[in-house]
């Protein structure tokens, strides 16, 4: 890229600058790439809902959540394993679109790495007695008060691994755009053919 060319009008750059907010994202806890917004399901049922970008791997094409086995998402992708990912930095101006192609990992290699890595006030999750979104009658965190109150301990907290899930997501496609008062400027990149394109904004 010469001098005279802004990132924003090479593609290599701009991808360079893409995969740098995702690794950014998965160390920062206040970065806006690191609770992105997850879309999935079908024609007749579509739903979103925010998760937290656990793990951004370029060399495969991957990002990657966590989520618990019984969560209402998963048979979604079961049946249709095709989902969307949209992440907005306000501050950048930037929106990524990504395309992405879901594998549900559990009790596996991936979530024993991933669940080794996960904090013992994160695991308080997966503890929950009935999964997330069953009908209750009356407000609740879904944990016992001793939980709830994080009275227990790391080896306790094993006890939630049979419900964690690692969703991995690989990326077909990444939709990048630009908000500059001089002009947007707006590309697709398609992952699966190596096509790089100009879209208008």
């Amino acid at each position: 890229m010469t001098d005279t060319v802004p990132y924003y009008e090479d593609f290599m750059e701009i991808k360079k600058k893409i995969w740098s907010m995702l690794d950014n994202a998965v160390k920062d806890r206040i970065s806006p790439f690191r609770t992105p917004v997850f879309i999935c399901g079908d024609q007749s049922d579509l739903d979103g809902r925010i998760v937290v970008l656990r793990k951004s791997d370029q060399s495969n094409n991957i990002v990657q959540y966590h989520s618990d086995i019984r969560s209402d998402k998963i048979e979604k992708l079961k049946a249709n394993k095709n989902a969307a990912m949209l992440f907005y930095d306000k501050d950048e101006k930037i929106q990524v679109r990504l395309k992405v192609e879901c594998i549900i990992n559990h009790k596996n290699d991936i979530t024993k790495e991933s669940w080794s890595k996960t904090q013992h006030i994160s695991r308080k999750c997966y503890l929950v007695d009935n999964g997330p979104g069953t009908e209750s009658d009356i407000p609740t965190s879904g944990l016992k008060p001793e939980l709830d109150n994080f009275d227990y301990t790391k080896e306790q907290s094993e006890e939630g691994y049979k419900n964690f899930t690692v969703i991995q997501c690989k990326i077909k496609s990444i939709e990048w755009l630009y908000l500059a008062a001089k002009g947007h400027r707006r590309a697709k990149f398609n992952l699966e053919n190596n096509k790089d394109t100009w879209l208008v904004p």
